[in-house]
């Protein structure tokens, strides 16, 4: 089962997709893709481990390249976040031609290989501001990496002021 879960800033949606994992018999892992870049990342990181403590997540750090993400047989990932795997794959340096195209195959390729995905997503580009070059960019890239992923996800669920509103297919939890 692969589960979109896409929201707002600040919007419950990583509590909510921590939720859909609770009662998940097996090993659980949260990929965690927000690179430690200065001291507010690193702030970040930090309260979300906090925030994970005892609810049975292993940790892997992982920045890019989700396909060869090497994973235990029959486990259970939330992958968080398309945000910044996005921008990962932008803006490292190591120049990848299709950043949307390696995502989404890279993340197909994942919920081939566990019992249960559940992503967390942003949902950016709904504003109408208009925008630098470089950051119209990432959010048309992330646009299409949502969509992608939408499309063979089981189940798309937007949260709104913490509320879960199903898109497609059925509530998981």
């Amino acid at each position: 089962m692969t589960i979109l879960v896409t929201g707002g800033s600040k919007c419950g949606k990583s509590s909510f997709a921590e939720r859909i994992l609770e009662g998940f018999p097996g090993r659980k892992i949260y990929i965690a893709t927000m690179q430690p870049f200065g001291e507010d990342a690193i702030e970040a990181i930090e309260r979300h481990r906090r925030m994970r403590a005892g609810k049975g997540f292993e940790t892997v750090e992982r920045y890019t390249d989700m396909g060869s993400a090497v994973l235990p047989e029959g486990c259970a990932v939330l992958l968080e976040c398309m945000g910044n795997l996005c921008a990962n794959e932008m803006f490292s340096g190591e120049g990848c031609a299709d950043p949307a195209e390696r995502i989404i195959t890279g993340i197909r390729s994942l919920a081939e290989r566990t019992a249960e995905l559940v992503i967390v997503t942003n949902q950016v580009g709904s504003d109408g501001i208009a925008y630098p070059e470089g950051t119209a960019d990432y959010i048309r890239v992330l646009g299409l990496i949502n969509a992608g992923i939408s499309a063979f996800a089981d189940s798309v669920i937007e949260c709104v002021y913490g509320i879960p509103l199903v898109l497609k297919g059925d509530m998981p939890c």
